[in-house]
């Protein structure tokens, strides 16, 4: 069994003061790596997302837990302590942990962490060649830098929910926290360049300045360059793709289909799976050009013989053609899948108050240093002690005389 304590990030150390989504889904990705994550939580009540619910959470013995999906999903392999850095002892010890650190995370408002000294220039006055990464709704900079936001804030705001949806429907949300992931994700990569900046340039330390607006205006990708190049606003297009007929979903006897046979020659291998070879010939649907053009009429004509047989017996023939498609999979589905199964996409861990615990895979394949070593999310305050004597050399009575003063 290889274990993340060897893998690529092996030896720097994080302190994550993020909350919620992004933040935490960014340092769980460094903790997979390799990386040693220190979770800093406040005391007693600990991050925002440990009591997000529903649904609900049970222990090992049934008991109702005050767990939570969403901090489960984004924490695993992090160490938890608990300090109040409102009070100076606290902002002391976070301090002292900065200068042990080689990237501390925050999510808090602008200029929220100033008064405790906390802030970027707090920070690095402390620990000149850390990486400061700050994730926040709308970035260090701008008028709308002091608004706070969620998740779905900004799929409306960078036009995701505009092109969500089918044509004649409602804009639609996309049914998880994706732009939190998407920017987890942003400020995951800005930390390992930034890793690698200090690493060339030898002790330079930099801000890290990730806003979920400007990360959700970037994953519209192709979509906003529909826009700039054209100048024209792009439309939903439901399950479909703009410039390829047939691509979207397709009703069968049992469930639902999704085809993907805009190339002439996957198009022509569909007519004849579906016995109706001659379709390929008709000057209507001959090529992409014309199959776009006339979308409407060959939906017609194909969904009438989707339905005569299963999703299986389309999902066989299709795929032995080379015609690409998928099942619509729920997630019960998805974790019974024989591919997502041989990926090895859900990997058991042993909780300190849950027991056994499933959990999605980190989906990044490395030949050398593979990631294997899953560790359960933290209890709240779990390593406090464990990472005061460690990380400084704190002894009984101090770390007694911090929780007199209650600064942890």
């Amino acid at each position: 069994m290889h274990s993340n304590q060897g893998g690529p990030l092996s030896g720097i150390k994080v302190l994550d003061m993020g909350r919620v989504m992004a933040a935490p889904f960014a340092t769980q990705m460094l903790a997979d790596l390799g990386a040693e994550v220190v979770k800093i939580e406040r005391p007693v009540r600990g991050d925002e997302m440990r009591h997000y619910r529903p649904p609900e959470v049970f222990d090992k013995t049934g008991e109702l837990t005050n767990e939570s999906v969403y901090f489960l999903a984004a924490n695993r392999g992090k160490k938890s302590i608990t300090v109040d850095f409102t009070k100076p002892e606290g902002r002391d010890l976070i301090l002292a942990l900065a200068r042990t650190s080689d990237i501390f995370m925050e999510n808090f408002k602008v200029g929220d962490l100033v008064r405790y000294g906390l802030d970027y220039a707090g920070v690095t006055a402390a620990a000149p060649e850390i990486i400061y990464c700050s994730i926040t709704g709308f970035g260090q900079t701008g008028p709308y830098a002091r608004l706070p936001g969620v998740d779905g804030v900004f799929q409306a705001m960078s036009g995701l929910m505009s092109v969500t949806g089918e044509p004649d429907g409602p804009a639609q949300k996309v049914g998880l926290v994706i732009i939190d992931i998407i920017t987890g994700l942003y400020a995951a990569i800005g930390i390992l360049a930034s890793l690698r900046n200090r690493e060339v340039k030898g002790g330079t330390g930099q801000h890290v300045d990730i806003a979920l607006l400007d990360s959700a205006v970037a994953a519209m990708s192709h979509r906003a360059m529909e826009y700039l190049v054209t100048g024209a606003t792009p439309q939903r297009i439901g399950s479909g793709t703009q410039g390829s007929v047939p691509s979207q979903m397709f009703s069968c006897s049992d469930g639902e289909l999704h085809v993907a046979a805009g190339a002439d020659p996957r198009f022509e291998r569909l007519c004849a799976i579906l016995g109706v070879p001659d379709l390929f010939d008709d000057p209507r649907f001959r090529q992409r050009g014309d199959r776009v053009r006339n979308k409407k009429a060959l939906t017609e004509i194909l969904a009438p013989l989707f339905m005569t047989n299963t999703v299986a017996h389309w999902f066989e023939r299709l795929s032995q053609a080379g015609v690409m498609c998928s099942p619509l999979y729920n997630l019960k589905q998805v974790f019974g899948d024989d591919q997502v199964k041989h990926r090895r996409l859900r990997r058991e861990v042993e909780h300190p108050t849950l027991g056994p615990l499933s959990m999605v895979a980190n989906p990044i394949g490395l030949s050398a240093t593979p990631i294997e070593d899953y560790r359960p999310p933290p209890t709240l305050g779990q390593h406090t002690e464990e990472v005061l004597r460690e990380r400084l050399g704190l002894t009984d009575a101090e770390i007694d005389h911090l929780r007199t003063v209650g600064a942890i």
